[in-house]
């Protein structure tokens, strides 16, 4: 099969550990900040879904306030005291995510192969510049696209039609690059090549569908070429 011509990553738990808050939350929730840290994530993009499937979204709201709703209801649902200085410290360490190690390494050998990069994500462009500065990235990107565009979430169609628009390729000289299984599901059933980064050694969605690749690193994705 051909090589991709281009390939996109998710941001959030693809490039950068949404679960790295858990040591913060940890330090201001004692014995709580691990089910803090997956609570918010989970609420998270339940809000996604929920925003999105509403009235075809015309309940969308901005990636980062949906992020700050799924914060105060997982203290509620955890009997957590959330100060207001402490939701924005936590607010503020979500908008530094630690990035995945490998991520730069991964990036400079697709550029050394001339391959298009970008990010496909749920962020806001606000959120997504601050995060790929943060990270050293910059240099490395071709593109960086935010659902904002198009006011709906992942696992909408018109958000995985952003990167064939931006790139100006078909679905199949894509590959997609997910650590979220349902993301990778989405893309696929979209039309792109997919890796699911399996970094947590869980299974896959049982809706008949797989992936074109697993793999447990971002490093996988050099397997296409």
């Amino acid at each position: 099969m051909e090589k991709p011509k281009a390939v996109l990553f998710d941001a959030y738990g693809t490039l950068f550990d949404v679960y790295s808050v858990g040591l913060l939350a940890e330090q201001l929730f004692p014995g709580h900040g691990d089910a803090l840290g997956v609570l918010w994530r989970d609420k998270q993009i339940e809000y996604t879904h929920l925003v999105t499937a509403s009235n075809d979204g015309a309940h969308y709201q901005p990636f980062w306030e949906l992020t700050r709703a799924a914060l105060r209801y997982a203290c509620k649902r955890l009997a957590l005291d959330l100060t207001p200085g402490h939701e924005e410290r936590l607010m503020n360490q979500y908008n530094h995510l630690s990035a995945f190690p490998e991520n730069k390494e991964v990036l400079a050998a697709l550029k050394a192969k001339r391959v298009t990069t970008g990010i496909l994500s749920n962020g806001d462009p606000e959120m997504l510049a601050v995060a790929v500065r943060s990270a050293g990235l910059e240099g490395l990107l071709d593109h960086v696209l935010s659902v904002d565009a198009v006011r709906k979430y992942k696992t909408h169609p018109d958000v995985y039609a952003l990167g064939t628009q931006a790139t100006g390729l078909d679905a199949r000289q894509i590959a997609f690059v997910s650590c979220n299984s349902w993301d990778a599901l989405a893309a696929t059933w979209y039309g792109y090549r997919t890796l699911w980064v399996n970094r947590y050694q869980l299974p896959f969605e049982e809706l008949g569908t797989q992936p074109t690749r697993t793999g447990s690193s971002l490093r996988d994705v050099l397997a296409f070429f």
